[in-house]
């Protein structure tokens, strides 16, 4: 929950509980969790109100697939470069059979035999 972790809850309650004093401290309790509720009321509705405006059509996305965190541009360069590999592989294959032939004789195509 945005990078608070239990110790430093404990620590923001005991500091308002110095500041506020237990006197105002649940008056203020309690206004924060309304607005809490008033947030998650807020938040539902606008999910309900974007998935009516989209339609039918954006119910079956998968969002992890969009997400940008995904997408490693080290990998994407690495795939890159192996699909390459072979193609490089296969032309200096190619260019050693063409050396091998002699003067004169026609170039196999692919399906051909040397």
């Amino acid at each position: 929950m945005f990078g608070l972790s239990g110790e430093k809850l404990l620590l923001i309650g005991l500091i308002a509980i110095f500041v506020l004093g237990p006197e105002r401290l649940p008056s203020y309790a309690q206004k924060f969790a309304q607005w809490i509720k008033k947030a998650r009321v807020w938040l539902d509705g606008a999910q309900d109100r974007a998935k009516e405006e989209l339609g039918d059509d954006f119910k079956d996305v998968d969002w992890k697939k969009m997400d940008p965190r995904q997408y490693d541009p080290r990998r994407i360069i690495r795939d890159a470069l192996q699909d390459e590999a072979p193609a490089a592989t296969t032309s200096v294959v190619a260019a050693k059979e063409i050396s091998r032939l002699e003067p004169g004789q026609p170039v196999p195509f692919d399906n051909e035999a040397t």
